[in-house]
């Protein structure tokens, strides 16, 4: 098996979540609790792991995306469109504020080199292009590299900055600091992101889909943990670099406060460094999160739709839009950002708890269906992120 064979869209999926959300989510995390909300990060990064192996999993053994599985899950054709209707209204609401939340992410780099100008309307234009030019994927590919770039800077940041290892491992001892449960539900929110599934379940048929289901679903399955776990490790090292930099000091945080994260190995050049990352993550997020809004919803109409097509561009292209307007209304910017993640947060059980469902039918899967870990594993995933959920609900 080839390395461009082997190696696919689980990586996407990590540098979807590795967006200005997991930038400023982590960076606010470190800076105003420590490494105090760790767990929450191992927590998530092994749910992600979980749920994208099952979403996988589902797609290349069964050639159906996430929401039109859902759709034959149910017995009575008008239940299952209902069902169905409340899920896409749940991603669309909840792409839309996390569309908001990676304009906004992206004007944050711009401002921080140019001040304050169009910016939301400028990549909101951007990404609206090249989502009607259908030439964005050339585009992602050299995005995703920039990304990576950001994420040497931070892993080589995290080293140098020589961080407290005792207290990392304090750090996995869940608790909650005071002020903290927000913090907490949008750093599990900005990892476990619902639109990912969908994206996932459809992006694995076009990879290996002409692979048999067995030798397809192993390499899904190590494509997804490798890459899901190079996330957890970028977030890490976000996480405390901004504990070094911020915890426990008498110095503001602010989003372009964040970009000192970067100055004991780059000095002067931090602020261009972390600015050229962060708007390369937001554009990348920006096009992912319509992108996978445009899958669930032409899904549900089935992949052989004559209007599947159009209807996945059209989706996108809309959700582009409320996402601009969302992003130019002047909210602050690191608030837009935890909303959208803490959104996240309350869609994500609905999500998990559908998934579950169909993992376990066994007509539909055969003997690829959930086995007793995956169930009781998944299960635990869903009961905590319902749990944070309604606590802050409530």
């Amino acid at each position: 098996m080839s390395f461009k064979n082997r190696f696919g869209p689980g990586f996407l999926v990590a540098a979807a979540f590795i967006g200005p959300g997991t930038v400023t989510t982590a960076s606010m995390s470190g800076a105003n609790f420590g490494y105090a909300l760790l767990w929450a990060l191992v927590f998530s990064v092994l749910a992600t792991w979980v749920l994208q192996e099952m979403a996988a999993r589902l797609g290349l053994a069964t050639g159906k995306g996430l929401t039109e599985a859902l759709r034959g899950q149910m017995g009575h054709p008008w239940l299952g469109w209902a069902c169905v209707g409340l899920v896409l209204a749940a991603i669309g609401f909840g792409n839309a504020a996390y569309e908001g939340g990676n304009i906004v992410g992206a004007s944050i780099a711009l401002e921080s080199l140019w001040g304050q100008g169009p910016w939301a309307l400028l990549i909101g234009g951007l990404a609206f292009a090249l989502l009607m030019a259908n030439s964005y994927l050339l585009l992602e590919r050299v995005l995703v590299v920039l990304v990576l770039l950001m994420s040497a800077v931070f892993l080589l940041t995290f080293l140098a900055a020589e961080p407290d290892w005792g207290a990392i491992a304090g750090g996995l001892a869940p608790g909650l600091p005071e002020g903290s449960a927000v913090t907490a539900l949008a750093l599990i929110g900005t990892t476990v992101v619902p639109y990912n599934l969908f994206l996932h379940a459809s992006s694995v048929q076009e990879k290996w889909g002409r692979l048999p289901a067995g030798e397809a679903i192993s390499l899904a399955r190590a494509d997804a943990a490798w890459s899901v776990g190079l996330g957890g490790l970028i977030t890490l090292a976000i996480m405390s670099t901004a504990a070094v930099a911020f915890f426990g000091r008498s110095e503001g945080f602010s989003g372009v406060a964040m970009a000192t994260q970067l100055e004991p190995l780059l000095g002067s050049w931090s602020r261009w460094c972390f600015a050229a990352g962060l708007f390369a993550a937001g554009l990348s997020s920006a096009i992912a999160a319509p992108l996978a809004a445009g899958y669930a919803v032409a899904g549900a109409l089935g992949r052989d739709h004559p209007k599947a097509a159009q209807v996945k561009r059209w989706v996108a292209l809309v959700v582009v839009v409320v996402g601009t307007t969302l992003a130019s209304l002047g909210i602050k910017p690191v608030t837009a950002i935890v909303f959208a993640q803490a959104f996240n947060g309350f869609l994500l059980p609905v999500v998990a708890v559908f998934l579950l469902w169909v993992m376990n039918n066994r007509q539909l899967l055969g003997n690829h269906v959930n086995g007793w870990l995956a169930n009781g594993v998944g299960v635990v995933i869903a009961l905590v992120v319902s749990a944070l959920a309604l606590w802050k609900l409530f």
